[in-house]
């Protein structure tokens, strides 16, 4: 068992039910190093990045659990993603996330293209039924695919997970949480990354050494 960490939840400031300093307790009690703030961005909202930031620095003083200001670019042209990306950078979002060719929404065909080819990305979430070339690019890009938690989106974890082990592309476990329910402990984390096809002896890396590698080379922890 290790910590989790997770790259991609909801607050209050997009479509999420719980405000950042509640989403950072409850992944507290459930044993988290680390949750990433990713609330849906396109133009008009994406200042909400700076909202978030104005707690993030208050649970970082105070409680010991790394919370991370970041944005999910949503249903946005695809054509747009990489300046979206680069503003919400500018604006301090840590994590970059792209909302991915889910199954189960009509996302507009080419995000996932324009997503792994945007250095600026740093998760793909729910890709749906991404390509081999676009997994490939992932790797080059370093930008790591979602096994996603949620319901729905959960529907192509097993492609997924069998197209990034074909290419060698990075993966993550993300519950792209809206409400209290939808965060998870370790172990279920390990039951979905199973679930989903992956191999018990990649678990570990899945979980653990992959989002921390992010983490990491942003110098966060």
């Amino acid at each position: 068992m290790g910590n989790r960490i997770d790259l991609h939840t909801h607050s209050i400031f997009s479509d999420g039910e719980l405000l950042p300093s509640e989403i950072a307790r409850r992944a507290h009690v459930l044993g988290h190093q680390a949750v990433a703030i990713t609330d849906h961005v396109d133009a008009t909202n994406i200042d909400c990045v700076g909202k978030v930031i104005n707690a993030v620095l208050d649970i970082r003083e105070n409680w010991d659990i790394e919370i991370i200001p970041g944005a999910e670019i949503t249903h946005a042209p695809a054509e747009i993603i990489p300046k979206l990306a680069r503003k919400a950078r500018e604006l301090g979002a840590e994590i970059i996330v792209v909302h991915g060719e889910t199954l189960v929404e009509p996302v507009i065909e080419g995000t996932n293209w324009s997503a792994v080819n945007c250095p600026e990305v740093d998760v793909l979430a729910h890709p749906g039924l991404i390509t081999h070339e676009e997994a490939r690019l992932a790797k080059e890009n370093d930008i790591a695919l979602e096994i996603s938690a949620r319901r729905g989106h959960s529907l192509g974890n097993g492609h997924v997970v069998q197209v990034a082990q074909e290419v060698g592309a990075n993966l993550v476990v993300d519950t792209d949480t809206h409400a209290p329910e939808d965060l998870i402990n370790y172990e279920m984390a390990s039951k979905i990354a199973l679930g989903s096809g992956l191999p018990e002896k990649e678990v570990k890396k899945v979980l653990n050494d992959n989002p921390l590698a992010i983490l990491e080379k942003k110098g966060i922890l």
